[in-house]
């Protein structure tokens, strides 16, 4: 353990880092702000005192209005139908559940986003009774393609009066494609008749149309949603209450945080402005940097955070909420703890039936490739998203293969005797320094596309070599050693 004057040196650091160099970006956000409302049409509102929102951030602003048309109040009918149903029909909670949620459905897509979601039920659980799993995962990805076929796409378009309403529609079906998946998967893996009882069409649609989660998630894996579905653990009205008072308390702070940062930093708009993004200032390219990756986090704590809070209230356990980007120093723990859900998903249906690393080394590398493809392919399969796996891909093989060398007896030996335990630990900081600046290059890439990657590239380790690229991993080396305080302090085994 370091001593308490330096860790608290470098988390003064990395908050002047952070605090400076948003300041940069509010600065850059106030001079370019004409230019940007007549580009990109910014929205004036009387939030925050009459300032100018920047709302090019798509996923925010879809789901913000989505939130204020219907699914406020369909996701507000989930919470009185459920606890009445655990007042008065508890054992009968699961059927009542699942009927709200195709009532809602189609409340929110109409008839054919309901036959859609049917359709593609159907298809995986009569795919499952073959009881292979080759069949249904090819079953899964044969249904999830034909969500990018253009002739299909004309056709859902021509269901729906606005394009909203076709995307949500297209979101859903990519989220319900991991929900079938992992029940048809589960079911090819029970052996005995009494395994199979709960693998029943029935909960199969209880699972699929949980409301919820049924549009953006978060992922819970089929035997994690029956097992606690099936406890029907009873909680008490004041312990209700509580739940419910923290967690809009905390949805409340988010969002209002989210909202803030979308008044004071038009990072999405200068990033969408090729040219003004090349003309920045390097404080303002790495405040940019550090505000998109900040607001995507706080923008996935409100959307998974009310899914969240309502299976809290029908006594379920959700996936733990995305851990802060600042406290991430590696490939690994950006997968293992942004996305809980998602991981589990992917660790257990693809990455260990693929393989996983008891295969050797290149089993361990076709395991983890094939799982970063899937994760392309179901994120859309875009260019960019390629390029986006491709770099997780080598950073996690990278972060990996330097764990097992340090982990060889000969190279441990020399550590423990010739560094000290605090030296070991700078060293650690060091490394992860290195593997943070291309962590965060990868998550720009998918956030803003190839375009918005190459210029971090070209401004930060080509054109900016050396003083540049020295400055940004000293300032990595101070966020890498307040994160893994962090972890080691607040691990989540």
């Amino acid at each position: 353990m370091l001593p308490r004057w330096e860790l608290s040196l470098y988390l003064l650091a990395s908050l002047g880092f952070h605090f400076y160099s948003f300041y940069e970006v509010y600065k850059v956000s106030r001079e370019h702000e004409e230019e940007l409302d007549q580009e990109f049409e910014l929205e004036t509102d009387a939030l925050f005192g009459g300032l100018k929102k920047d709302p090019t951030d798509f996923e925010w602003s879809f789901w913000m209005e989505w939130g204020k048309q219907r699914l406020v109040w369909l996701l507000l009918g989930h919470v009185a139908v459920s606890q009445m149903a655990m007042l008065f029909a508890r054992k009968h909670r699961p059927c009542i559940l699942m009927v709200y949620g195709v009532w809602a459905c189609w409340c929110a897509l109409g008839a054919p986003g309901v036959a859609m979601v049917f359709l593609h039920t159907i298809i995986s659980f009569c795919v499952a009774q073959f009881r292979s799993l080759l069949l249904s995962w090819l079953c899964s990805l044969l249904l999830l393609s034909t969500l990018r076929l253009q002739g299909v796409e004309e056709v859902k378009r021509r269901w729906y009066q606005t394009e909203n309403e076709y995307y949500l529609l297209q979101f859903t079906l990519t989220v319900r494609c991991l929900y079938y998946t992992s029940f048809s998967l589960e079911s090819c893996w029970q052996q005995l008749p009494a395994e199979r009882a709960s693998y029943s069409f029935p909960w199969m649609l209880a699972y699929v149309f949980y409301y919820p989660v049924f549009h953006n998630g978060p992922i819970l894996t089929f035997p994690e949603f029956i097992k606690q579905m099936q406890q029907q653990e009873h909680c008490s009205l004041k312990s209700t209450l509580c739940i419910l008072a923290l967690g809009l308390g905390r949805l409340l702070c988010w969002w209002w945080l989210a909202e803030l940062m979308a008044h004071l930093m038009y990072m999405h708009a200068i990033y969408s402005s090729t040219a003004l993004l090349g003309a920045v200032s390097c404080w303002t390219l790495g405040g940019l940097g550090l505000a998109h990756v900040l607001f995507f986090y706080v923008k996935y704590l409100v959307l998974f955070g009310i899914p969240a809070l309502l299976m809290r209230l029908d006594g379920l356990t959700p996936p733990p909420l995305p851990r802060c980007v600042s406290t991430m120093f590696s490939f690994r723990g950006m997968w293992r703890y942004f996305d809980v859900g998602l991981h589990n998903f992917l660790i257990r249906y693809v990455y260990i039936p693929v393989g996983g690393s008891q295969h050797g080394l290149l089993g361990t590398l076709f395991s983890t490739a094939m799982t970063f493809a899937f994760v392309s392919y179901w994120h859309g399969g875009y260019d960019y998203l390629w390029c986006w796996a491709a770099l997780n891909w080598l950073g996690v093989i990278v972060e990996n293969g330097v764990q097992r060398l340090v982990e060889t007896p000969c190279v441990q030996d020399g550590l423990v005797r010739f560094l000290s335990p605090r030296a070991r630990r700078r060293c650690h900081a060091a490394l992860a320094s290195c593997s943070t600046s291309m962590l965060i290059l990868s998550n720009l890439v998918f956030l803003g596309g190839n375009q918005v990657g190459r210029t971090y590239w070209d401004r930060i380790f080509i054109q900016g070599w050396p003083w540049v690229t020295l400055s940004v991993l000293g300032f990595l080396y101070c966020y890498s050693h307040v994160g893994i305080a962090w972890a080691q302090t607040y691990a989540v085994e």
